[in-house]
């Protein structure tokens, strides 16, 4: 069972997707915990040394998708 789970979808344009991804990255390359602000909340996750880093990208006649996903143990 997940102790927290949040998940959020939104719109954006490619430049302020681009600026979030940058955002995240930093807090990732500078902290041990990575901090956002989600809906108004503040969310701080500790983040381990090591990180598994998946990407996948789906290419459909309508639609792209590419995900990012970091996995790590505690």
């Amino acid at each position: 069972m997940d102790i927290l789970k949040i998940e959020s979808k939104e719109t954006l344009s490619r430049e302020e997707a681009a600026a979030r991804l940058r955002a995240i990255a930093d807090e990732l390359g500078s902290h041990n915990d990575v901090e956002l602000d989600w809906g108004g909340k503040q969310v701080r996750v500790h983040v381990a040394d090591e990180v598994r880093l998946e990407l996948e990208i789906e290419v459909g006649e309508d639609e792209t998708e590419f995900e990012i996903e970091l996995k790590w143990s505690r």
